[in-house]
């Protein structure tokens, strides 16, 4: 079963064109998140963004421990290039440069799912 979480972003006045045009020429980082082994603990299934007037939301769909997807994530080259050109358009700072900032930056952002609905097939 998949798990979905969304972060929240206050932006500053006037720069959501810029954020948006980052978020669209991002890199796609790896999706599949490793042990030690080489085995697959994790996949990071689907990413939405959506920017509004000065705010933006991630969406992410995980399956796997949300924790470890974090932290895998905030070692992808293609993630840290993002945050690091995001981070002078938004209103509040945070530290994206190690597993411990990304994952208290997820803690503090971090909007748990509380309603998922889909159409019934059949």
């Amino acid at each position: 079963m998949s798990t979905w979480m969304a972060l929240y972003f206050e932006l500053k006045p006037g720069s959501e064109e810029a954020v948006e045009e980052l978020f669209s020429e991002s890199g796609r980082p790896e999706h599949d998140v490793r042990d030690q082994a080489g085995n697959v603990v994790g996949t990071l299934l689907r990413t939405l963004v959506f920017i509004g007037r000065g705010r933006a939301v991630r969406v992410i769909e995980i399956d796997g421990d949300m924790i470890a997807v974090s932290r895998h994530m905030s070692l992808q080259p293609e993630v840290q290039e993002l945050e690091a050109a995001l981070e002078e358009h938004l209103a509040s700072p945070r530290d994206m440069t190690n597993p411990q900032g990304a994952m208290d930056f997820f803690m503090e952002a971090g909007m748990r799912c509380v309603l998922h609905r889909q159409a019934s097939t059949g």
